[in-house]
This record gives C-alpha cells, sequence and structure tokens, in this order.
C-alpha cells in the first residue's frame, strides 16, 4: 500500500496504538463467523430431526436455542462497529494535528505538485472506511475456507462445487481491482484539479467577474469535468460488470448446490437437511465477497487516500523534537544563499551574503523581478534553500522548531492574509486572550491602536475570512501589529507601505525605529521612498544577485542610474559600514 516502502513513524505509531481494539475485532469477528453457522444447523436439524420425529417441542427448543444465538450475534456485530467507529476517530485525534500542520506545509514544500496533495481529505477518508463496514470485509475474508470445509464435511461433491464457484468468484473481485486501478487513480487526479480550479475561482472572484473570465474558467472546469465522469463511468463499468457477472454466478452456484444436494438424497448419500444447510453455507462464505463489491469504491479510495499520506507524512512530516535554543539577540548571518521555488531546482537567488548586528534597519530595493520577494522568504524560513545558510546568532533556521521560531520572528507578506477571527486574535497570532497587554502594546509600536478601538467592536471586531470587513490599509497595518507582537527579534516587511497613506507610513517609520531601539533587525522590500525611513543600509537586488549593499546614501546614490542587466552580476559590492558586512 506504500510504493515507497518508507512508512511515517507517526503514521506507524498511530496505527500500532489501535492495534489492540483491532485484535478485539478480530476476536469478535471470529465469534460472529462461528454463530453464522446458527441458520445451517438449526435447517439441519429441522429436516432430520423435528420433520421425521413430529415432535413440536423439539422444534420449540431449537427455535428458543436459535433466537438465543441470532441475538448474541447481532449484539457483537453491534459491538464491531462500535469499535471500528472508535478506532477510526482515535486514528483521526492521533494525527490530526500533524496532518493539518502538514497541509499547511505542503504549498511550502512541495511547489506546485503540493495541491495535488490533500492531506486532510485523506485522513478523512481513512477515519470514513475505517468507521463502516469496509473492515468487516478483512476480518471475514479469511473464515471463506472454514465455510467451504463445512459443506465438505456435509459431503464431498458438495464442497467441490462450492469450492470451485468460490474460486471463480474471487478471482472476478480480483480482476475488478486491476482492471479498476487505473481509471480510479485517474479519477482521483481529475477531481483534485477540478476543486483547485474552483478554489482559485472563489479566492479570485472580484478578478473573475470584473475581466468577464467566468465562462471562460467554466468551460475549462467543464473540460476537467468532462474527463472526471470519463474516468467514473470507466470505473463504474468495470465495476458494475464484474459485480454482476458475480451476482449472476453466485446465484447460479446456489442453485446448483441445490440441485447437487437434492440428487444426493435422491441416491441416499444424504438428508434433506444438507440441501438447505449446504445452501445457507455457501451464502455465507461468499458474504465478504458481495461486501467487498458493495464497498469497493471504498476500499479504492482508501488505498488511495492512505498511499498518498503515507508518502506525504515520510517525505514532508516531523522532524522529530528539536532542542530549544535561547532568544536570538545578537546577529543575522546570510552565507551564499541560492534559492528556487518549492519543487523546484532552479534557483531564481543565487549566491547572496550578507551579515547584520543587532539593532540594524536595512531595506531590500531593486526592480521587479530581481528576487527580492523570494530573498526574504528563506529570511524567515518559508522556503528552504537549495545552498547556503541564513544563521540567527550562528544556528541555522533548521536547527529551530517552526513554533519556536516563530515567536522571534515578525513577517509582513506582500499579500497580507488574516484569518477569520477577532482583530485581538490575529495580531496576537491566535494565542489566546489572556495576552492583552501584549496584543495592545503591538497595536500601538503598529500605531494602529486608536484606528481598532473606533471599530465597532474594537479588538473584539471580526474581521471575516481574509480580513474582508477591514479595508486594505486597515489589513495591512493589523499585520504589522502582529508582525511586531511578542516583540521579535527579526522583523521582515515585504513592501509594507502598498496600502498606507500619510499618517499609516509614519506608523510604520515609528515602528521601525522601535524595533531598531530595542536591539531588533528590521528588513524592509521597499518600491516607496517612504519606507527608507530610519533605515540606515540598502541592499539592491538585481536579476537574482546580490548587485550591491551598503549605508543607505552611498548605495542609494550609486542606483539613481537604471538598475543593471545580466552583464552586471559579477559587480561588486559597496563597502560597508561598521555593523554591516556583505559579498555577491
Amino acid at each position: 500500500m506504500n510504493p515507497g516502502g518508507k512508512l511515517s513513524p507517526d503514521l506507524r505509531a498511530a496505527m500500532l496504538g489501535s492495534a489492540p481494539a483491532l485484535v478485539g475485532v478480530g476476536a469478535f469477528s471470529a465469534v460472529i463467523n462461528i454463530l453464522a453457522l446458527t441458520g445451517s444447523v438449526y435447517m439441519l436439524q429441522i429436516y432430520d430431526r423435528v420433520l421425521p420425529s413430529q415432535s413440536v417441542p423439539t422444534l420449540v427448543g431449537f427455535t428458543i436455542g436459535m433466537l438465543g444465538l441470532y441475538a448474541v450475534y447481532g449484539l457483537l456485530d453491534f459491538v464491531r462497529l462500535r469499535l471500528l467507529v472508535r478506532i477510526g476517530n482515535r486514528l483521526h485525534k492521533t494525527l490530526q494535528q500533524q496532518v493539518f500542520a502538514l497541509s499547511l506545509s505542503l504549498p511550502l514544500l512541495g511547489g506546485q505538485n503540493a495541491s495535488r496533495l490533500q492531506p486532510l481529505r485523506d485522513l478523512d477518508q481513512l477515519r470514513a472506511f475505517l468507521s463502516g463496514l469496509g473492515p468487516t470485509v478483512i476480518f471475514d475474508a479469511p473464515w471463506i475456507p472454514f465455510y467451504l470445509l463445512v459443506i465438505y464435511l456435509l459431503h464431498p461433491s458438495l464442497g467441490l462445487l462450492a469450492t470451485s464457484g468460490a474460486i471463480v468468484v474471487v478471482l472476478l473481485t480480483v480482476i475488478a481491482e486491476i482492471l479498476g486501478r487505473g481509471p480510479a487513480a485517474r479519477a482521483s487526479e481529475t477531481l483534485v484539479s477540478q476543486r483547485n480550479l474552483a478554489d482559485s475561482g472563489r479566492r479570485n472572484a472580484e478578478v473573475v467577474r470584473a475581466m468577464g473570465l467566468s465562462g471562460r474558467l467554466a468551460g475549462r472546469w467543464s473540460e476537467i469535468n468532462h474527463a472526471y465522469l470519463a474516468h467514473q463511468e470507466r470505473l463504474s463499468d468495470i465495476v458494475g460488470a464484474t459485480g454482476s457477472l458475480s451476482r449472476a454466478l453466485r446465484m447460479a452456484l446456489q442453485s446448483s448446490v441445490l440441485g447437487l444436494g437434492a440428487y444426493l438424497v435422491i441416491g441416499g448419500e444424504a438428508s434433506p437437511g444438507v440441501i438447505i444447510a449446504s445452501s445457507i453455507l455457501l451464502g455465507r462464505s461468499l458474504a465478504p465477497v458481495d461486501a467487498a463489491l458493495a464497498n469497493w469504491r471504498g476500499f479504492v479510495s482508501f488505498r488511495q487516500s492512505y498511499s498518498q499520506l503515507t508518502a506525504a507524512l515520510a517525505a514532508f512530516g516531523s522532524r522529530g523534537e528539536l532542542m530549544q535554543l535561547p532568544r536570538p539577540e545578537a546577529m543575522l548571518k546570510v552565507e551564499d544563499l541560492t534559492i528556487a521555488p518549492p519543487g523546484q531546482q532552479k534557483p531564481t537567488v543565487t549566491n547572496v551574503s550578507f551579515h547584520l548586528s543587532c539593532g540594524a534597519g536595512m531595506a531590500i530595493v531593486g526592480p521587479s523581478g530581481s528576487g527580492k520577494t523570494t530573498l526574504v522568504r528563506a529570511l524567515v524560513g518559508v522556503w528552504q534553500p537549495l545552498r547556503g545558510m541564513v544563521r540567527l546568532d550562528e544556528a541555522s533556521l533548521d536547527q529551530w522548531g517552526h513554533e519556536q521560531l516563530g515567536a522571534y520572528v515578525g513577517y509582513l507578506p506582500q499579500d497580507v492574509e488574516l484569518f477569520d477571527g477577532t482583530v485581538a486574535d490575529n495580531i496576537s497570532r491566535f494565542g489566546g486572550a489572556g495576552d492583552a497587554k501584549g496584543v495592545l502594546a503591538a497595536a500601538r509600536a503598529a500605531g494602529v491602536d486608536k484606528m481598532i478601538m473606533r471599530l465597532p467592536d474594537g479588538f473584539q471586531t471580526r474581521v471575516g475570512e481574509g480580513g474582508a470587513a477591514l479595508s486594505s490599509g486597515q489589513r495591512q497595518l493589523v499585520g504589522l501589529a502582529r508582525a511586531l507582537y511578542g516583540d521579535p527579534f527579526l522583523v521582515v516587511l515585504d513592501e509594507p507601505n502598498s496600502n498606507l497613506d500619510v499618517d499609516g507610513d509614519a506608523a510604520l517609520a515609528g515602528a521601525i525605529l522601535a524595533v531598531r531601539r530595542r536591539g531588533g533587525i528590521v528588513i524592509v522590500v521597499a518600491h516607496r521612498p517612504s519606507a527608507l525611513t530610519n533605515i540606515d543600509s540598502v541592499l539592491v537586488m538585481a536579476n537574482g544577485t546580490l548587485h550591491s549593499f551598503g549605508s543607505r546614501e552611498e548605495v542609494l546614490a550609486n542606483v539613481i542610474r537604471p538598475f543593471p542587466s545580466t552583464a552586471a552580476r559579477s559587480a561588486s559590492a559597496v563597502p560597508m559600514q561598521k555593523g554591516i558586512s556583505g559579498h555577491a
């Protein structure tokens, strides 16, 4: 089930944690399958003992015993299903936090291919399958030979006929699995593409409406949906054909067993009860096959989800416990940093090196496409470098756990995304309502406290999905307050004034100065000159390389002329000021 042959330790631990309960399910299944002989034994006694003796008390005794055994059968089957529901829920609860964290990290680790991985959906699929009737097939299937053996004990000829028919029915099921595997995989892939396109359209609803893209996107969605339906039809045809053939063969087989039993009774080789008992036993022996065909889509979905979740957890899962490192307080060092977008090997930023001491403020400037945003994504640990290192106080970023590093880093991306919750929730990074002082301090540092208090419910105002209740400028200021929350050592702001007015620019300049005064490091990606207030050094990016780096006055004097072309990649850096160094 795991093509790569590597099982995630977390998934293995979760499965092993369910082992005792699965053993219990297996034990209940064993008793249930033995009790399933009740009908055959009852009919055998009716035909062989009750009818010849015409004894009503014997009939009543056998009937009471039969009803009691079936009551136990029903109770055990109910308990077995309850156990399976709890096994599915336990697996889900054990893995839910890690899988959710994985789903958040996949776009940053797997690039475009990550959109085809749906770990949360896969986990839900595992839980749904384990909580249903599908697993009972796995526990009941090993009992098929037992029922065939009982039929063989009734008469060898009946056993041979039943065994031959059962083999054919099982082979049909295997053929359905082999033929349906390809269409099922392709249907799953096209379904993911279909959902991704629909989600993308919803996220960009304004652009779609304003630019008249609805019809074109609908046409593209229809093409993907047509392919999905074609694969589904192919899968349904395969499963339907094998299922119909299996049912027809099974009914013919049961009738043949009845006919052969009658022939044996006529010849004096068997008693009349054998006819009915063997037919009931044959139906019971093939019940797991019926259940497998009825739950075929569940089996296919479970196999795909298990394989995909295993691969995702093994490739991108937890790195294990990392040692807690002290809060950084001295420097940021970048060493020969080469970066490519997630999932790609062609770098977009190459061989960038610089050093900043505590209290430094640096601006990153350069033309569009020069690699500024790519660089800052690596500085905060969002994108992993192909080569080189980013260090805080000599410790590379991969030595920090994400949660611990996040407490020491403040990041404001170009596109500010707020989460559905209150303003206080977003500023505190959903750390709870217990740190009102910290939330207020961050809002004051960003110069947004008065604006927030003018909102309908102040800090308890719900911002809506994506911050829809706020304007672009308000979202950017709330995002700035979130970046400053907890007094992080490294604050990285990517075009923080793109939606700000004059008052917002002043608040931004004050926030930058405050971070520097308390010994933090501020890095600002800037296109507007107002963002360079209270900045003492500038790094110029061009064509994915560090073009120059030094004091603000020196660097800006040198880049008044147009930014260099590819031929200028080897340009040497401007001499550094005290506490600042760098090279290309």
